[in-house]
């Protein structure tokens, strides 16, 4: 933290200073062709000026999400507050002032850029630069329509303040208001809304939906999300209705609002008419699948899954879904044959501007409460400027290089929910099983060796076939194996799908076993490799002894039987390997397996040291402290939830916060409690994040991961219950307010649990 007397910032506004005035501007008219859905948060541009001192004006910017854009008024008035936030320099008011502004924001549907320019003293002005950098006059009022629900959206949707927010690089210099402070401006929002809803496809949706549909985009997300976090499922269920009478496919978000609110009965009636209406809609059988696995029945929806697949193969949710329910009914040979055939998608980021490396940044913090005397006035303090985390120790963000290379930090999107399937069956059958029920569902490295050399002989024995068969490269053994597991070269695949065309990916009968040799002989043989007759004169032994099949497999842990060299056969006979029961490992899947295998590793080691710290008695605990950083206790914490170990990440975010201060692990905590419905827990995290992020001006209220783990104890405890422990925790006249305000918000929106 630097304090600074500085009279040209702005009090409570991140600031970026430019090297040359508008350059954030050209910056952002250049990335407005790379925006592909949402866009990037609104940009704010102010120049200053000293009427006196003979200095030169300086250019300033800041990101903004939550401003009402409905209007080039609206717009306006955010810049003319501005105005007000210039600071104090030694109790007297700043000799700078703002000259001018620009607010940018990004129109979703139009593809658009409107910007409000504003003149102090002066006019105002507003114009669109299209995605070539053109300006144009605006002259169809459904522009600021558009541009509202497009402000909206971005503020529900925006992730920066998450534990992992914005893909785990937190944007600096983000102002965030609240989007729907009352009513008034909710009733205003979903009027729009709901005209914009037929064009909600045009604006994307999740990373996880290769196509955007009325019932998944995000619009129909958003509202979702605004909805659901608060237990308002209700109201969305009002907004959807209408909607749903014009097409059937809305009755899938009509139907998850209607089970929100415990609407059982409306919601499969809604289904069952629906689908009636849209026979081949998968979102709606997706919504029945879950209210089916909320009642325990996954026979019947297995065969609603496998439905899905079959009108939607190319969307990911509807493989997912399938593996999921195979995980559910114990069926995991053939949940790992449907998570193999899930399609991956490649992972897109945010929309992102890129502008030019400022000259200087000012991020605003108030001063530490601890370090005020009784009569000091914050408002005409120097500005302070930093981050709280400036104020840890640098020892304890120093993290092992090993911690920071774990490939699952880097998972995102498809990959990132096929893993969390891996983890699932993982923690059900664990680690050995695992490795197992791949060894019987996927063609295994030593059987695809075993195969090739049959085939090169059979090859080498057929007249002219040698010089006349497509072969794979022969160097394909030495690119081989991915992992431990069968290699995805382009050869091994066109033999295997030349030998599966008539098999389905998904049975529901157990896959057949055959037996390499006679009955008796068969037992100490690979069950999937098909007996044939010898060709070209060699024995199964020389031909195991050719391919190298004498080694042992040991990636995954496990160790092949050698094959046993049967009988001598007629050499007039054919010899070929089939591989109809297998299949060949996709490479991601093959990669999620090693990850998996580093995060087991590491979570050993990290159980070894909890161990450790509980085992020692309280005047030794600290020795254990010192071995691990505070920043490698969050590693270790988040490694612990994300192999479902709950109790294991709560000791390593308690020992992280011992060490250093950390948003990211207070938020981890706080959302552990609230799903544990602990109150007092929650109130503590609740009242420690609050006090710190009014520190640095943060003052959102809802939507926000605070008030969405605060109302989880409210829809479960009541409010009146949750203000009482308030109450009797007695924290500060300073701190009440900061908590009392959701308490405020729950009540005006009517949040489940506000009236009891």
């Amino acid at each position: 933290m630097v304090v600074v007397a500085d009279p040209s910032v702005l009090r409570g506004v991140p600031e970026f200073f430019e090297n040359e005035l508008a350059e954030c501007l050209a910056a952002r008219t250049e990335s407005l062709a790379t925006f592909r859905e949402l866009g990037p948060p609104d940009l704010c541009h102010i120049v200053k000026t000293n009427p006196k001192a003979q200095v030169k004006d300086i250019g300033s910017y800041h990101y903004v999400l939550g401003t009402d854009a409905s209007s080039s008024a609206t717009l306006a008035a955010y810049l003319n507050s501005l105005t007000y936030t210039i600071g104090w320099v030694a109790g007297k008011p700043s000799p700078w002032k703002i000259k001018s502004g620009t607010y940018c924001c990004f129109n979703a549907f139009s593809r658009v850029d409107v910007r409000v320019e504003v003149r102090i003293p002066g006019g105002v002005d507003s114009y669109v630069v299209d995605l070539r950098g053109d300006r144009h006059p605006i002259s169809n009022t459904d522009i600021w329509n558009e541009t509202f629900v497009s402000a909206v959206l971005r503020a529900i949707l925006d992730d920066n303040d998450e534990p992992d927010g914005n893909d785990g690089q937190p944007l600096l210099g983000l102002r965030k208001l609240d989007p729907i402070p009352t009513l008034a401006a909710e009733k205003k929002f979903l009027e729009a809304a709901q005209a914009e809803f037929w064009k909600g496809w045009q604006l994307g949706t999740e990373p996880e939906v290769q196509v955007a549909t009325y019932f998944s985009n995000h619009l129909s997300n958003g509202i979702m999300k605004y909805f659901s976090e608060a237990g308002r499922l209700g109201e969305a269920a009002k907004f959807f209705e209408p909607l749903y009478e014009k097409d059937a496919e809305v009755g899938a978000a009509l139907a998850r609002a209607f089970l929100g609110t415990d609407e059982e009965i409306k919601a499969v009636k809604t289904l069952h008419d629906a689908l009636k209406r849209q026979p081949l809609s998968y979102g709606l059988l997706l919504v029945q699948i879950d209210f089916l696995k909320s009642k325990k029945k996954y026979d019947i929806a297995l065969k609603l899954a496998k439905l899905a697949v079959t009108y939607a193969p190319s969307e990911y949710s509807t493989w997912a879904k399938l593996t999921e329910i195979y995980i559910e009914m114990g069926d995991y040979e053939s949940a790992l044959l449907s998570l193999n055939s899930c399609p991956m998608f490649t992972y897109c980021e945010r929309d992102a501007q890129r502008l030019p490396a400022p000259a200087r940044t000012h991020l605003p913090l108030k001063p530490d409460p601890a370090t005020l005397k009784p009569d000091d006035d914050p408002k005409k303090l120097p500005a302070n400027s930093g981050t709280v985390f400036d104020e840890n120790d640098p020892r304890e963000n120093e993290v092992h290089p090993e911690l920071q290379r774990l490939p699952a930090l880097s998972l995102r999107g498809t990959f990132s929910k096929a893993y969390a399937l891996l983890i699932r069956i993982q923690s059900k059958v664990g680690w050995d099983e695992l490795l197992r029920f791949r060894s019987v569902v996927f063609v295994m490295e030593e059987e695809y060796r075993i195969h090739r050399a049959l085939a090169e002989e059979g090859n080498k024995a057929a007249p002219g076939g040698g010089d006349d068969q497509p072969r794979g490269s022969e160097d394909g053994d030495e690119d081989g194996p991915v992992n431990g597991f069968e290699s995805s070269s382009s050869a091994a695949v066109a033999e295997v799908e030349a030998e599966t065309e008539d098999v389905q990916p998904i049975t529901d009968e157990n896959m057949e076993r055959i037996s390499l040799d006679s009955a008796d002989e068969g037992k100490e043989k690979d069950a999937h490799l098909k007996p044939a007759a010898p060709k070209g004169g060699l024995s199964i032994d020389e031909l195991l002894r050719k391919a190298g099949a004498d080694q042992q497999s040991g990636q995954g842990g496990e160790t092949k039987p050698r094959a046993r060299a049967p009988n001598p056969r007629p050499t007039r006979h054919d010899i070929s390997f089939s591989f109809k029961n297998k299949r060949l490992c996709e490479k991601w899947l093959d990669n999620l397996f090693m990850v998996l295998y580093n995060d087991l590793r590491l979570y050993t080691a990290l159980k070894q040291e909890i161990t450790q710290y509980r085992n020692q008695s309280t005047t030794q605990s600290n020795v254990l402290l010192y071995r691990k950083t505070g920043a490698e206790w969050e590693i270790y914490g988040d490694l612990a939830r994300r192999l479902e170990h709950e109790e294991d990440a709560k000791v390593a975010y308690r020992l992280c916060l011992d060490q250093k201060f950390s948003v990211k692990s207070w938020l981890r905590l706080l959302e552990m409690y609230g799903d544990d419905g602990n109150i007092q827990l929650t109130l503590a995290a609740v009242v420690k994040l609050v006090t710190i992020l009014d520190r640095a001006f943060v003052e959102t209220t809802y939507p926000s991961p605070v008030a969405r783990n605060l109302f989880k104890i409210i829809r479960r405890h009541g409010l009146a219950k949750v203000q009482n422990a308030l109450i009797s925790m007695n924290i500060s006249k300073k701190q009440y307010p900061l908590v009392t305000r959701f308490f405020e918000y729950a009540e005006l929106f009517s949040v489940a649990g506000s009236n009891w």
